[in-house]
């Protein structure tokens, strides 16, 4: 690995000047400890240093895990918790001085609370990143969500993924877990994260004790998951508060339907073990329940909050620690728990035996006689009726395996999500509004390319095949993991990407080094209008270019004056690498320069030097929330009546020169953001501008020249 860099001047400005809700969510710190992120590809989620996502996550937002499709909006959640116990018989306990006939420590479902928390600090808690992210800037101010939430600690080239969470922690089982979660971007394969864990008997117990190892007998791992899936309908963007069209309990997954598949090693339906999740048509829905599938908004626009199905796949299991092949039979325990009324959830003491002992009863349990699935159909209930009030979680377990000091299992998980692209979704639900509220009748093509008897029929169909897309999903995550992680790579994207606003134009620039890749085909670049990483977002093609005519700026003149513009690019290649679909470009991840920050058109040119102001004047630092509204956090001086093309200076009282530029966008606006040419922020003074016309345009005459003073307040 290559040493933490340090952080460039202007990006930690950036950093040190972003909103405290950014840096809440990037570096939270609650229930679940430390936090950090995955952003780079569709699918969002933030990781904790105790080495499972237990609920509230440490954030004030409490269902906001394991989101897809990412470039939706962090509501996009799938998820509510997860869990991981490891459990042991006839556990000798060197702080209790006595053997207990079984053994538990945990995190999660539910938050422990710290006095009795079983799993200790993170002995190793680190985001690893293949490269840096972009330098992504619209008008001079760093403007991506990498630059809160793409906060790696080190760079590895050799990486086999595009960014991996390691973290470490010791247990009071004297079990060390080391769990790797790896992310990739190549968009084939960038719906779903890997979990390799390593689990060790190391005999640590305590973190400030010397190991004390002993055989661990009938060892098991239980990984649980509490999915919801009802993301955008139950919240709110801008104000983080449940509202919508959806119901409140489904935002805690009261209505999922979990089902298990591959449990029969001997007569297997599929090589595919895995358990899957889903939204349930909820009872409580204004609608009949039939007509709930997907979760669609029948007040507005007919989108789907819930067209997606998620899971978790084994990978592989170790048959023994002196066995690693994969063990066709594991995970062992597959079952469902009842999540808030589970006696077994609840936080408390590590010495509670009869906890304990219903804890190991569940992880070694088995299979079930019949899947949650099945039973929620054979009820003849809808989901939210058939589950208990907190609804239904799944588990896995492995194991039993013995574990003699020094011992370790290898068990490599990836858990995914998938569903209808937000195009698709968006279609299929505005058919099926327009004929559910009888104001149109459109034709209605079912998957398979007949028509459809009625709406219901139609959307439920169109829902229903995203647990084929889980399925192909699944089979991607396997493919990789068994290729050890050879799957072909897409040019790198642009290490800079500028967006400047200009008053005829919005202005592109990025940088070359995609055009070193030996398949390297050009660049395509998408346009948003309204804010970007929001349920609503559209992103549409504006610009293609090829290898032959690949260029490295490009105007936007379509762009219309009072509207946000949000754009990224993707470098291609010439698809010779797909090993998907052959011939189809492979593009790098629009999440590398998806900008957060808005463009547009400025002000018109100003038509004579009368006209140059600079705004505001004087400029107080401690009004600068009344002057540019409540979500500016950094100094902005504009001098506003500009000529088209001129040179602008700003200097001392005394006549010292601090900062210079070229004027060329052709606006009536330029901003300065009150540092000088070596960043350093100008303290409080008078200071003087100078604009000096460099071009003759009608009403200039080059090397005309206007002086304006100003007053800085700080």
């Amino acid at each position: 690995m290559k040493p933490t860099k340090p952080i460039p001047q202007l990006i930690l400005v950036a950093i040190l000047s972003a909103t405290a809700a950014g840096r809440l969510n990037a570096q939270a710190i609650g229930a679940s400890g430390d936090l950090k992120w995955l952003v780079v590809n569709s699918l969002h989620a933030y990781f904790s240093e105790q080495g499972s996502e237990s609920e509230t996550g440490g954030t004030e937002r409490r269902n906001v895990t394991v989101s897809w499709p990412g470039q939706y909006g962090i509501v996009q959640s799938t998820m509510r918790a997860k869990g991981m116990w490891l459990g042991s018989r006839d556990y000798d306990h060197p702080l209790a001085g006595r053997v207990f006939p079984y053994y538990i420590t945990n995190v999660g479902l539910k938050p422990n609370e710290y006095p009795n928390r079983p799993v200790y600090d993170a002995h190793e808690f680190m985001l690893i990143a293949k490269e840096d992210h972009p330098l992504v800037v619209v008008d001079g101010v760093i403007s991506s969500n990498n630059t809160l939430y793409d906060t790696w600690d080190d760079i590895d080239e050799e990486l086999p993924a595009d960014r991996m969470i390691v973290v470490t922690n010791h247990t009071s089982i004297g079990v060390t877990v080391t769990k790797k979660v790896l992310a990739f971007t190549q968009q084939y394969h960038d719906n779903y994260f890997i979990y390799d864990y390593v689990i060790r008997n190391t005999g640590f117990f305590h973190p400030d004790s010397a190991a004390r190892p002993q055989r661990l007998k009938d060892f098991w791992f239980l990984l649980l998951y509490r999915y919801a899936l009802s993301g955008e309908s139950v919240w709110d963007n801008e104000s983080g508060v449940r509202q919508g069209w959806g119901t409140d309990n489904s935002s805690w997954g009261q209505n999922v339907v979990n089902d298990v598949i591959g449990t029969d090693a001997v007569n297997p339906e599929t090589d595919i073990r895995a358990n899957l999740a889903w939204y349930g048509p909820h009872s409580d829905r204004p609608l009949e329940v039939e007509d709930d599938w997907g979760c669609p908004n029948q007040l507005e626009d007919g989108l789907m909050a819930a067209a997606k199905f998620a899971g978790h796949i084994t990978l592989h299991a170790d048959m023994a620690p002196d066995n690693p092949a994969d063990d066709p039979k594991q995970p062992r325990t597959t079952h469902h728990i009842e999540t808030d009324c589970n006696e077994a959830q609840r936080a408390a003491s590590v010495y509670d035996e009869p906890l304990i002992e219903k804890r190991y009863a569940l992880m070694s349990k088995g299979h079930a006689a019949q899947t949650h699935a099945q039973e929620v159909e054979l009820s003849g209930l809808p989901a939210n009726e058939f589950n208990t009030y907190g609804g239904s979680t799944s588990i896995s377990g492995y194991g039993p395996y013995t574990l003699e000091p020094g011992d370790s299992i290898h068990i490599v998980v990836a858990g995914a999500v998938a569903g209808l692209s937000r195009e698709k979704n968006r279609e299929v639900g505005a058919k099926w509004l327009e004929h559910y509220k009888g104001t149109g009748t459109p034709e209605l093509v079912m998957p398979d390319g007949s028509a459809a008897a009625d709406h219901t029929t139609f959307k439920k169909a169109w829902v229903l095949t995203c647990r084929d897309s889980l399925m192909q999903t699944f089979r991607r995550a396997l493919r990789n993991f068994k290729s050890g992680y050879a799957i072909p790579r897409p040019p790198p994207p642009p290490k800079t990407f500028e967006v400047a606003s200009g008053g005829d134009r919005i202005t592109l620039t990025w940088s070359n080094e995609a055009e070193g890749d030996p398949n390297f085909d050009g660049y395509v670049i998408y346009r948003s209008e309204g804010n970007v990483l929001v349920p609503k977002t559209v992103y549409r093609e504006i610009f293609r270019c090829g290898k032959a005519d690949a260029v490295n700026t490009y105007n936007d003149t379509t762009a219309v004056r009072n509207f946000d513009y949000y754009y990224t690019i993707q470098s291609k290649d010439n698809g010779s690498t797909n090993d998907i679909e052959p011939g189809k470009p492979l593009k790098s991840n629009m999440f590398w320069t998806l900008t957060t920050r808005p463009a547009r058109l400025l002000r018109k040119a100003g038509t004579s030097l009368d006209q140059v102001r600079v705004v505001p004047n004087p400029y107080d630092i401690r009004a600068r929330i009344w002057q540019f509204g409540k979500d500016y956090h950094y100094d902005r001086i504009a001098f506003n009546g500009l000529p088209p093309v001129c040179k602008i200076r700003v200097f001392t009282e005394r006549g010292d020169l601090i900062w210079d530029t070229d004027h060329t966008n052709g606006s009536g606006d330029e901003l300065w953001d009150s540092m000088t040419q070596s960043r350093q922020i100008i303290v409080s003074g008078i200071y003087i501008l100078h604009v000096e016309v460099t071009e003759d345009r009608p009403g200039f005459k080059k090397g005309d020249s206007v002086v304006r003073k100003f007053v800085v307040i700080r």
